[in-house]
């Protein structure tokens, strides 16, 4: 094993400790005993246009791994605004990724919590929020507010491991599809994605 091999499985080590640690420490806030798998955060970002001019608003980055399938699939990291909650994670991921903005704040506080730092549209926002660990009516605020920043169209991007949606469709306002189940990822989990219609 080379010494890069070392250091990326030793990481990969710490993310999982640091990631069972807050979730002992939060289990509502964390939602997840360890990072997205690869397959997953490459699904989630193949729904992010990395050609848009558009700021990309990431909701609960945890260690960074869908952070990272978003610059990997060509998001310009000026263009990335991650809001996580936990101090913790902002320090561990202020450092690994100095190009995009770490928000420490609120997610479901959405509006609020970009105010100041990103205004007007945005061309996606992808989720990682356990949304299931809150009420129906949190859950729906949130999906409402993001997708009122949105073009018509474009997408919010949530993954769960939930049979049904986080929050359901609402005709006329916004629809709700999901797509195939990631296997590959522990536990499996799929992609939902909100598109708001008017």
């Amino acid at each position: 094993m080379s010494s890069i091999e070392k250091r990326k499985l030793k990481a990969m080590v710490a993310d999982e400790v640091r990631f069972l640690r807050n979730w002992i420490g939060r289990p509502l806030t964390t939602g997840a005993v360890s990072p997205s798998g690869k397959a997953l955060t490459k699904l989630m970002a193949s729904f992010v246009d990395p050609l848009d001019d558009l700021p990309v608003v990431e909701l609960g980055p945890g260690t960074g791994v869908v952070t990272q399938a978003l610059l990997e699939r060509g998001v310009a990291p000026g263009r990335i605004a991650s809001i996580e909650y936990n101090p913790d994670f902002c320090g561990l991921l202020r450092g690994r990724f100095p190009g995009v903005r770490i928000i420490q704040g609120d997610a479901y506080a959405f509006n609020t919590t970009l105010q100041g730092i990103v205004e007007g549209q945005v061309s996606a926002v992808v989720s990682s929020l356990p949304l299931f660990t809150r009420p129906p009516e949190a859950r729906r605020q949130l999906i409402v507010e993001a997708l009122e920043r949105m073009p018509v169209g474009r997408s919010l991007i949530q993954f769960s491991y939930a049979l049904v949606p986080p929050v359901p469709a609402e005709p006329g306002r916004f629809t709700v599809e999901h797509t195939h189940w990631v296997v590959m990822n522990l536990p499996p989990a799929r992609v939902w994605l909100y598109r708001r219609t008017a």
